[in-house]
């Protein structure tokens, strides 16, 4: 979906709405500023591509024969769904947050569990994943790489044998011309939620000075007390905590709790 323009006959300063998800992935953010009337600025650091290979089908397949298996996103899900069928008497599996969950219910395994805190935090503090059940023991990551790091790090930590399958890439692409124009010249309030550490620092990366800085004028609703300290140490001034993994979510949590 194209970035919109500013709403016809709205009052007042109109609200932005900042999404960094992937190419083709707006559409909750989107559906949520149609409903507020506000303008959507389409930041995609990066589209999602699975991969289709002999090792990663391999590597996929031992990471779902293991006692447990850890899917990272709902596009990890996807991701190995196109490669392989998920057999719900294989392995345990368990989900980062509500939305990948959904997404191996969708895809057959009903058993799936999450953690009532949706991120990496919550799911390492699943009974499941505790240090005296996953040591000297294999545990599944089907992911992508980068993001999500901590992760492997704390089960390696707790003796687990990681086999990690990256099931899809994020690759690079142009930050939309048109949406850096509508950044250039927003004059009202801007919403950023941010889910993703990566996604941000990127765009921050790749923005000149000028249209960086408009960014860090934006309102943020972090996903995580990380990613809130973290878009605080990247220099956005005002920065809230929504702690759950959807960005509409997010913003229906914090977006209009206090005038911005």
């Amino acid at each position: 979906m194209p970035s919109a323009s500013v709403p016809a006959g709205s009052e007042g300063p109109a609200s932005y709405v900042i999404s960094l998800r992937p190419v083709g992935g707006h559409g909750p953010v989107a559906r949520w500023a149609q409903r507020h009337g506000a303008v959507l600025i389409e930041l995609s650091p990066w589209r999602i591509a699975h991969r289709d290979d002999a090792r990663t089908r391999r590597i996929l397949a031992d990471a779902l024969l293991a006692p447990v298996a850890v899917f990272t996103s709902p596009a990890a899900v996807a991701a190995a769904v196109a490669l392989a069928r998920l057999d719900a008497s294989q392995a345990l599996k368990l989900a980062v947050g509500a939305g990948t969950r959904a997404a191996l219910t969708d895809a057959g395994v009903e058993t799936a569990e999450a953690p009532a805190r949706q991120d990496s935090e919550g799911l390492l503090a699943l009974p499941a994943l505790a240090a005296g059940q996953v040591q000297g023991r294999a545990v599944g990551l089907v992911t992508a790489p980068g993001g999500r790091g901590r992760i492997a790090e704390v089960l390696a930590a707790r003796g687990a044998r990681i086999v990690r399958a990256d099931v899809y890439a994020r690759e690079p692409v142009p930050l939309a011309l048109p949406a850096r124009a509508i950044l250039r010249a927003a004059h009202g309030r801007l919403l950023l939620p941010v889910t993703s550490g990566e996604a941000l620092q990127r765009v921050l990366d790749t923005l000149p000075g000028d249209e960086a800085d408009r960014l860090r004028s934006a309102h943020v609703i972090a996903a995580s007390d990380r990613l809130a300290a973290l878009a605080s140490d990247l220099g956005f001034a005002r920065v809230d905590c929504g702690r759950t993994p959807q960005p509409d979510a997010l913003l229906d949590r914090v977006a209009f709790s206090a005038p911005g």
